[in-house]
């Protein structure tokens, strides 16, 4: 999944791999490709490289009789790498929700006619609503949930307001407020304080968090650091993206899992760049990355989450994913909301979490 945490800065070219093309080779013919004569350049995150290149890009390739050209990196160093260069060969990227709110903002892509993508009609509530609001293509979802050991917490864990519960004091983890899923634990204190966000920009959210710090042992950054946490006892229970659950079940197997009735989604997206030169060819692959058959494939080969609700699944294909009535219930963390207050909420998670 994703979603979020992804290597380093690096440039994977397939092309120059097979032809034995030198780097700047190599960028030339993206540059030229993406004028229109069958190549499509996306930026993507580089995770399953070879999974990818046999399940998603070489079937499309020999459908539309073209050549997909990947540059693969980390969110942030990919979009940065687009926003500074006006004259990117870039068709299509893949970015995190909140990095595809930022760049709509920026103008860094092209406006989406969904009358050109067919199957925008079969997506899941909230991601059929962010394709409507100007957010992208999700194509896969994660959310998030708790994760605890009944046997140190003595009571099931059923919702996100348990968290606040005297009985887990010094017990519980929570996402840093700069990970994927920080800005959606202030939706979860505002929810808990009764006060959305977008009413009062998160005021009695941190309030809320304020009267969680009892409870919390330490924030996190990686969903892997939760691994040793768990096995040394030093946590109980932990708010986590449901991408992280299997490895860390994997090295702790008494832990249990629930996913709150209201939780926060948070979806990867597709984006057509506003110097896109090959857009007939982006919208078929925008097309073609949420369409059934092949969401069916990516959720069994790369345990992607489908964002198309003709997908279906097994519950035990399933158990891993935000899927079904997870993922239609889900709600969304508007980012063109928090993008322009984030600053001001590290801020704030510093005084009332950090200190």
């Amino acid at each position: 999944m994703m979603l979020s945490a992804c290597g380093g800065a690096s440039t994977s070219d397939k092309t120059a791999d097979t032809k034995g093309q030198t780097a700047a080779d190599s960028k030339a013919d993206a540059t030229e490709g993406s004028k229109g004569d069958g190549k499509l350049v996306l930026s993507t995150y580089g995770l399953s490289e070879d999974i990818s290149e046999d399940e998603v890009y070489t079937p499309f390739e020999q459908e539309f009789g073209c050549e997909i050209v990947t540059e693969t990196g980390g969110t942030n160093d990919r979009y940065t790498k687009l926003a500074a260069d006006s004259e990117s060969s870039i068709d299509v990227i893949e970015l995190s929700q909140a990095m595809t709110a930022k760049g709509a903002d920026e103008g860094l892509f092209d406006t989406i006619d969904l009358s050109k993508i067919p199957n925008a009609e079969n997506l899941i509530p909230a991601a059929k609503e962010l394709a409507e609001n100007g957010q992208g293509i999700p194509y896969t979802i994660n959310s998030i949930g708790i994760i605890y050991n009944p046997e140190l917490t003595g009571f099931e864990i059923k919702s996100f307001d348990d968290l606040w519960d005297s009985r887990l004091e010094g017990m519980v983890s929570i996402p840093e407020i700069t990970t994927t899923f920080g800005p959606a634990m202030v939706y979860v204190a505002g929810d808990h304080a009764g006060t959305p966000v977008a009413e009062d920009e998160g005021k009695a959210a941190f309030e809320a968090l304020a009267e969680l710090k009892p409870n919390l042992v330490k924030t996190y950054t990686k969903s892997s650091d939760l691994i040793n946490m768990f096995t040394s006892g030093e946590v109980a229970a932990a708010v986590v993206g449901d991408f992280g659950v299997p490895t860390i079940v994997a090295a702790n197997p008494d832990l249990v899992y629930v996913t709150p009735e209201e939780t926060y989604a948070n979806f990867n997206t597709i984006n057509i760049t506003k110097n896109c030169k090959n857009k007939d060819l982006a919208y078929e692959y925008l097309n073609y990355r949420i369409s059934p058959e092949l969401q069916t494939k990516t959720g069994k080969a790369l345990n992607e989450a489908p964002t198309n609700k003709e997908v279906t699944f097994t519950e035990e294909e399933a158990k891993d994913m935000t899927y079904g009535e997870t993922a239609d219930n889900a709600k969304i963390v508007d980012y063109s909301f928090v993008n322009p207050i984030l600053n001001n909420w590290i801020d704030q998670w510093n005084r009332t979490i950090n200190q």
